[in-house]
């Protein structure tokens, strides 16, 4: 049988035993409606209050700072949507990066479609923004700045806490996506003095379906849902409690092992970059020089495109990517290495491998066995071999 080996836990991980069974638990045992004041009620919102201080214990703030959400998604267009709203009066430009990831600028040309403005400032040649820039962006009618974290696609992570303490010294909210962040970087909404912060369960071991956006005590915002007064009244409809409750475990289990993981996923990341490296000609790591997370490498392969490859690696049981998976499909170059200034060929030859929980040094090596002869084979085919080198 085929060894399967899972690289793309930047895409989505699996849901842990102890998440599962604390699921199990909450399905069968606290299926009330959080929102009702009987016994089964008040079961559930027991569940809820123990998952927001998991979550809010994660990012050292405040429970009742803590909006659970759909995902990551949601948690990106309540942040720049409900800001945009509610401070529209005083002024309707905002600030972001050209390689957020899609929720927030698919959430920016939709508020540019209402009126607004965005400036989406470039970043340089290693996927990082240049906070001198962001703060030159700034007008008098900016509300909102949003820059992400740790890049998605090439693990990049960015000045948050340089931009967000000048930003906010001028009286300019800041939010930003730490969806790839959670697990591998410690969050601290104080340290990066955000106003706003995402996460997402299921990129750190919990289940699809639940996330949560950390809104800092005082900040007005307005609601995308009409309904309830579910979550402060910021997101209306029943909470789905057993989801949450397997987000708040996987948020407990992520603070409590991130250095440990951190640490072995970087000497992971190393054993991998280095010997693709020495192993297929022209390979290059995309952010090499910029500070970046220990889970995520994208890689260039010159001379061939990522779908011939992917299609390849899977054939042999390995998973990987070539970048977003919700970009999965488009026909479109990924728009962080455009970015970054990679032709449109190079952009098509990067692939994304990404560690986790699950990774072991035998499947780094399985695929420092597989990926330079499926290249070697996939250059042959295109007649684009490489010299050595070069």
């Amino acid at each position: 049988m085929t060894r399967r080996v899972y690289m793309d836990h930047a895409a989505t991980t699996p849901v842990r035993p102890e998440v599962q069974q604390r699921m199990f638990e909450v399905l069968a045992e606290a299926w009330g409606n959080p929102s009702s004041l009987h016994y089964a009620g008040r079961a559930a919102r027991a569940v809820l209050d123990e998952a927001r201080a998991q979550v809010a214990s994660l990012l050292h703030c405040r429970p009742r700072e803590i909006i659970f959400t759909s995902g990551g998604t949601e948690a990106d267009n309540l942040a720049l949507k409900g800001v945009a709203l509610a401070h529209a009066g005083r002024g309707r430009h905002i600030v972001t990066t050209a390689i957020e990831h899609h929720a927030v600028l698919h959430a920016c040309a939709a508020l540019e479609r209402q009126g607004f403005a965005v400036t989406y400032v470039p970043v340089d040649g290693q996927g990082r923004v240049d906070p001198e820039q962001v703060l030159a962006a700034l007008r008098p009618d900016t509300i909102l700045v949003s820059v992400m974290l740790v890049n998605n696609e090439v693990g990049t992570i960015q000045p948050v806490a340089e931009i967000a303490r000048a930003a906010r010294a001028r009286g300019v909210l800041v939010h930003t996506d730490a969806v790839q962040a959670a697990g591998v970087l410690p969050l601290d909404v104080e340290v990066l003095g955000v106003d706003l912060l995402s996460l997402s369960a299921h990129k750190i071991g919990g289940p699809k379906g639940a996330g949560a956006l950390y809104v800092r005590a005082g900040t007005q915002l307005l609601p995308l849902l009409d309904g309830g007064g579910q979550e402060r009244r910021l997101r209306a409809g029943t909470e789905n409690t057993a989801a949450i409750a397997g987000f708040g475990l996987a948020a407990e289990l992520a603070a409590r092992e991130r250095e440990g993981k951190a640490a072995r996923l970087a000497a992971l990341q190393r054993r991998l970059e280095e010997g693709i490296v020495a192993r297929i000609p022209g390979a290059r790591i995309h952010g090499a020089g910029a500070p970046r997370a220990p889970h995520i490498s994208s890689i260039g392969l010159p001379g061939v495109t990522a779908d011939t490859v992917l299609i390849q690696l899977d054939l042999e049981g390995i998973a990987a990517s070539s970048g977003a998976a919700c970009s999965a499909g488009t026909p479109e170059p990924s728009h962080v290495l455009q970015a970054m200034g990679l032709p449109e060929r190079e952009a098509f030859s990067a692939i994304r491998l990404s560690l986790g929980d699950g990774t072991s040094e035998e499947d780094v090596d399985r695929v420092l066995e597989v990926l330079p002869r499926v290249v070697e084979r996939a250059r042959r085919a295109q007649g684009l071999g490489l010299v050595a080198g070069r």
